[in-house]
């Protein structure tokens, strides 16, 4: 009923929103006559928050047609590899001979789009070849697809891996960015226990829950603290009518979204008020910063019911990855059968996600990989956005992920 309550509310206000939207250009087009009120910067300002509050969000585009390569632009072309029914393969091709060592990164499957790490693509491509998974949204999958379950997430990443690593001569390189760390990691595992040749060079692990029981966070506080039966019970909603995955069990995006934004409320006001202030003083490179971090932090997506319970059980509660108790389809997973792979762990010291420590447990599982071939980076005044995007990372993060890749190709 919730999910039903949800959609009648964006309903009831797109046409407020289109009306506030219609006001905004009213009062801020130079053609208006409207545009020369004196309160006219004051009323175009309150109706384009207004109008942002209450729009919907669809899925942002990429925005990349071209990488910067040694200070030229090469055309780039994003095309899907591999389409399944809860994730498309996609590629940033380059338009030139030698784009560099594959690089797979895998995008979480958390409530926000891939779209959300295009910052880390457009970095990325500088130097390699990059393919990112692409996850649809669950309330466009029909039923007939079936389940989707944490093994089957777990499933894909072995096989995305296989893939890449089938077409070149070379193995893969993987990044994970937050919640697939733990899948991830469990794909590898599984890989080098039946010493798959795909098997990658390099693991990059960045904000990742691999064992919440390290300072856990207001998140693992939250997942820890209830019951599974209680998130199966109270968070848990089938898609409506109006959607092709019609009846699915899901885990709504708009909770997802509801729950990031009541972790840091204040934070969220107070930038709202600083866009208000940025319009009406006419700071537009200030107010346009803002609309892409909100475009794309508004645009939320469902999560299949199975794979989401399953993460809370696994992860967050039960803590097999770290316990050395997890099994996907009844092997056991361990990684200390991974030896030929260099890892990198990347975390935030201000990431309100994943606590310190949680990433960094990886080195502890993964005893089977040198010394020598592992690395641990803790950046300084960072939080769990700027571990993979902005100029933080841009100009501290991945430059050593860049020369650790370099180093173990």
């Amino acid at each position: 009923m919730l999910y039903e309550l949800h959609e009648l509310h964006k309903t009831i206000t797109a046409p407020l929103a289109a009306w506030a939207d219609v006001n905004q250009r009213l009062f801020s087009n130079p053609y208006s006559p409207f545009a020369y009120h004196p309160l006219s910067r004051t009323i175009a300002a309150s109706q384009e928050v207004l109008a942002r509050l209450m729009r919907s969000y669809e899925k942002p585009v990429w925005r990349i047609d071209h990488a910067v390569v040694g200070g030229v632009e090469i055309p780039v072309t994003i095309e899907p590899v591999l389409t399944k029914p809860f994730c498309v393969l996609q590629h940033f091709r380059k338009e030139m001979d030698n784009p560099g060592p594959k690089v797979l990164i895998f995008a979480p499957l958390s409530g926000h789009h891939a779209t959300l790490l295009r910052d880390t693509v457009r970095t990325a491509l500088q130097d390699f070849d990059v393919y990112i998974t692409d996850w649809i949204d669950a309330r466009l999958v029909s039923l007939a697809a079936g389940p989707f379950h944490l093994d089957d997430y777990i499933d894909y990443c072995k096989e995305f891996i296989q893939l890449l690593s089938a077409q070149s001569d070379s193995r893969v390189h993987v990044i994970s960015v937050c919640q697939p760390t733990v899948p991830v990691l469990a794909a590898v595992s599984l890989l080098a226990q039946a010493t798959d040749p795909a098997v990658p060079k390099t693991m990059v692990m960045m904000g990742g829950p691999i064992d919440t029981r390290r300072n856990p966070t207001v998140v693992n506080e939250f997942a820890m603290g209830r019951s599974h039966a209680w998130f199966a019970d109270k968070v848990i909603h089938r898609v409506p009518y109006n959607y092709p995955g019609f009846m699915r069990r899901v885990y709504p995006g708009f909770l997802q979204h509801l729950g990031f934004v009541a972790m840091n409320a204040d934070r969220h006001m107070d930038a709202h008020r600083k866009f208000f202030n940025h319009l009406i003083v006419g700071d537009g490179d200030s107010a346009a910063a803002h609309r892409r971090f909100y475009d794309e932090y508004n645009a939320v997506l469902d999560m299949p019911a199975e794979y989401y319970l399953d993460t809370i059980k696994v992860v967050f509660q039960d803590f097999a990855l770290a316990k050395g108790t997890m099994t996907v389809r009844g092997e056991a997973v361990r990684p200390e059968a991974i030896k030929s792979t260099a890892l990198l762990t990347v975390e935030g010291e201000l990431d309100d996600i994943s606590g310190n420590g949680q990433t960094e447990a990886a080195h502890t599982l993964c005893r089977g990989i040198a010394a020598e071939k592992r690395k641990h980076l803790l950046v300084k005044g960072v939080g769990h956005y700027g571990i993979f995007a902005g100029r933080r990372y841009r100009e501290e993060v991945y430059p050593q992920i860049r020369d650790f890749i370099r180093r173990w190709k």
